[in-house]
């Protein structure tokens, strides 16, 4: 069985329930500056015992564990808190750093940026863009997608068309309707504008 590390890490590969408990064990009490004999001596029970809990080389009872808990001053599950927490992995995107895309029918003076991207198999179900608009003379066509669409305003205002209503758009004012009739800005108020665009295709 592979044993704890002198500094209290984890051993490379899979970690084992009773290999977190030692590694936390002999990190926590080394921490605390007290020897084996002090912990085996609160908790009632021998240093031998001690020394394979803190190696992984014993699964000790439930009473056994509640005694060196108490010992270290902490609970059974602050010993586990850590133990098989997912590793995580979230998707940065720096300020200025998104993907420059194209869509249908847009021209000059628009830009998206696409602020999340598919990394891997997995369909993407949703697309975040920030939008940003510089020329008043542009003319957009309708767009229409499956799914639903949340708009929110940055800077800048714009009417917006969904189906037959238009609406004024202004910063701090959002707007959530079906991709499946047709959309677009209808009338540049004032620009620049900026406006972030999430759409959700559903699964």
């Amino acid at each position: 069985m592979t044993t704890a590390r002198e500094d209290g890490g984890v051993p490379s590969g899979e970690v084992t329930p009773d290999q977190h408990l030692g590694n936390f064990v002999r990190k926590y009490r080394m921490e605390q500056r007290l020897t084996l004999a002090d912990v085996s001596a609160r908790a009632d029970i021998s240093r031998g015992m001690l020394s394979k809990i803190e190696n992984g080389q014993t699964s000790a009872s439930l009473s056994t564990l509640t005694k060196v808990s108490r010992a270290l001053g902490v609970t059974l599950s602050t010993m586990f808190s850590n133990y098989d927490v997912p590793v995580g992995g979230a998707q940065l995107v720096k300020a200025g750093q998104g993907i420059e895309v194209v869509r249908r029918g847009t021209k000059k003076g628009h830009t998206y940026h696409l602020l999340a991207y598919d990394k891997g198999p997995t369909p993407q179900f949703f697309e975040p863009f920030l939008i940003t608009i510089t020329d008043e003379s542009e003319v957009f066509p309708r767009f229409e997608h499956s799914g639903i669409e949340f708009l929110y305003v940055i800077e800048g205002k714009i009417e917006y068309r969904h189906g037959q209503h238009t609406y004024l758009l202004e910063p701090g004012d959002s707007l959530t309707f079906q991709g499946e009739t047709a959309h677009g800005p209808e009338r540049l108020v004032e620009v620049p504008i900026r406006f972030l665009a999430i759409i959700n295709y559903g699964n």
